[in-house]
């Protein structure tokens, strides 16, 4: 009887637990697609446009902020963002308020955006060089860049990386895998490629903590 009980529970429990993670995801899913959906830039100040690319890694969305009357013969700077865990394009394209940047100095801001299918977290997975994940999305995110240079008025000697957090720690990533691409890389509070080789000690570095060491391949 007490088995009986405890394997009904079990089976029980698990229903719950997997109709909760569900619903839960299916929220943060909505709530994602509804600040993504109403993120616009200000009437006239520019275009907000949507795009995707495919790489080694499979496909990534990105939004692109182009300011207004862009002449046929301009060549514009490039600034590609690359947002942190939990953070949409969107969201990091209204926090760092970048476009009024943008539109104020004339360059273009490319914004790439993680797939949650790849990092449930929305994390650019920066860390992971052991499985070579890390280079596919790093070549995907090349791929992106490619894409706009080609469709777009782009100064190729003139495209520039910068990002925080995971972000960030991408942004290094894609810098020393092609040094001669990018004229320059910032970095806000994220850490150098080969100080973690999983989600868990890239936390522990993130937060200042000794972590092993995990050269590059």
């Amino acid at each position: 009887m007490a088995k009986a009980v405890q394997k009904a529970t079990r089976s029980l429990t698990r229903k719950v637990f997997k109709a909760g993670s569900k619903a839960m995801s299916k929220a943060v899913s909505q709530a994602v697609e509804a600040v993504s959906a109403t993120y616009r830039p200000p009437r006239g100040a520019g275009d907000w446009i949507a795009g995707q690319a495919i790489g080694p890694a499979g496909l990534r969305r990105f939004h692109l902020f182009r300011p207004p009357g862009v002449r046929n013969d301009e060549r514009l700077p490039l600034l590609v963002m690359l947002h942190g865990c939990g953070q949409t394009a969107a969201q990091f394209a209204h926090s760092t308020r970048m476009n009024g940047i943008a539109l104020r100095e004339r360059f273009l801001v490319l914004y790439p955006e993680q797939d949650r299918t790849a990092n449930p977290q929305g994390c650019w997975n920066w860390y992971d060089t052991r499985s070579r994940h890390a280079d596919a999305e790093a070549a995907t995110l090349l791929a992106a860049i490619d894409q706009v240079c080609l469709l777009y008025p782009v100064d190729r000697e003139a495209v520039a990386l910068a990002g925080i957090s995971a972000g960030a720690s991408m942004a290094a990533l894609l810098a020393i895998r092609h040094p001669t691409r990018f004229r320059a890389v910032a970095m806000h509070s994220g850490v150098p490629p080969g100080s973690a080789h999983s989600a868990a000690t890239a936390l522990a570095a993130m937060r200042g903590r000794r972590t092993a060491s995990a050269p590059l391949p």
